[in-house]
């Protein structure tokens, strides 16, 4: 049986020399590894509790769903700004070129909720900051982070370190 490692394309030198770029891609078109990925996944959460899985577009959605769904928990997205039909809470983050904005429905988190997040991979930790941000801001209460990919050398769990975060591998460089 192969590793989870093993189905994880890496392209070097994209988008720019000297960063090796890990593509989940290559997991996600292969059946067994993606049933490996989520199966590890849901194995490093196996004793957290929480009511609500939480994921960000796009990829996020893709593990997060069946995460929510094998463990009988209701699945919120958190979109780009403007992709939401009803009443949103956002929050406006900085990118290393710019910034971005995502939302949620307003109605999607109660207060009190304990929420984990899911999601394919965290770098810097930005983007999972801003999602913290937001279902903290309806009163929820993020108890994990669960994510296929982590990049150690940017530094994501020391920005996040009040949260617990599991990764299904990681990579110790950029």
């Amino acid at each position: 049986m192969k590793k989870l490692e093993e189905y994880v394309r890496s392209i070097p030198d994209f988008p720019e020399p000297g960063i090796i770029f890990r593509d989940v891609t290559s997991v996600l078109q292969d059946a067994e590894g993606l049933h490996l990925a989520i199966d590890t996944m849901q194995d490093k959460i196996k004793d957290l509790e929480y009511d609500v899985v939480v994921g960000p577009e796009s990829r996020g959605f893709i593990f997060g769903t069946p995460i929510a769904y094998n463990n009988r928990k209701p699945f919120v997205l958190i979109r780009k700004k403007g992709k939401l039909p009803c009443e949103t809470v956002e929050t406006t983050y900085d990118l290393e070129y710019g910034t971005a904005t995502i939302e949620m429905h307003k109605d999607s988190i109660k207060p009190g909720q304990k929420v984990l997040i899911v999601d394919d991979l965290i770098a810097t930790g930005g983007t999972t900051q801003a999602m913290i941000d937001l279902i903290e801001s309806l009163g929820g209460e993020v108890v994990g982070i669960v994510v296929m990919i982590e990049l150690a050398g940017l530094k994501g769990r020391e920005r996040l370190s009040k949260y617990r975060l599991d990764s299904a591998i990681c990579y110790e460089g950029k």
